[in-house]
């Protein structure tokens, strides 16, 4: 029983120093390779949307609408911390064997990516249209929008996946488990 016990706490501490040292390199880099990645998979299908129903150039993140509006699609529209989140969120509930935490990972990501350029869409069609409400429309789904958005995803993850762990005090209750402070 205790050689069980022993196995598990070296399981238990590979898992969470290879699942955190993996957040801490994320964060140390600048989430670049988020923006790498999400950058022009958000870019170029809002491109597509808008011209279907607009005359429009793409200049490198920049989508220009005929004579009514230029877009410009900048790190804060490609929401590259967002995705940073959904790895957080990922990464820091334990007990998630490998293929479903990638499952999690991929469903979170392509969720996301669909609704922020749906997101980025309505916001362009919002700006063409010449609406007063385009500052405030735009701010409330850049503050709140994408933070509702994303708990929503995490939370039919949580429910889809039957995760029971809760990101970090999962962690912090099993480290205590196996600490001397228990003792």
């Amino acid at each position: 029983m205790k050689k069980e016990s022993e196995e598990n706490k070296l399981i238990f501490i590979q898992d969470i120093a290879i699942r955190y040292f993996l957040m801490i390199v994320f964060a140390i880099s600048g989430f670049w390779i988020f923006y790498f990645i999400f950058t022009p998979l958000t870019v170029y299908p809002v491109y597509f949307l808008l011209s279907i129903f607009f005359k429009t150039t793409l200049l490198n993140n920049t989508i220009n609408i005929g004579d009514l509006a230029i877009i410009e699609i900048i790190g804060a529209c490609v929401a590259g911390s967002a995705y940073y989140l959904f790895f957080i969120l990922n990464l820091s509930t334990p007990d998630i064997n490998l293929d479903k935490r990638v499952k999690i990972f991929i469903i979170s990501f392509i969720s996301f990516l669909i609704i922020n350029i749906l997101r980025i869409f309505f916001l362009s069609l919002v700006l063409v249209k010449g609406y007063s409400w385009f500052d405030f429309t735009h701010k409330l789904f850049w503050y709140l929008g994408s933070t509702v958005f994303v708990l929503l995803i995490w939370f039919s993850e949580v429910k889809f996946f039957k995760i029971r762990e809760i990101p970090f005090y999962s962690d912090l209750k099993k480290i205590y488990k196996y600490s001397s402070a228990r003792r």
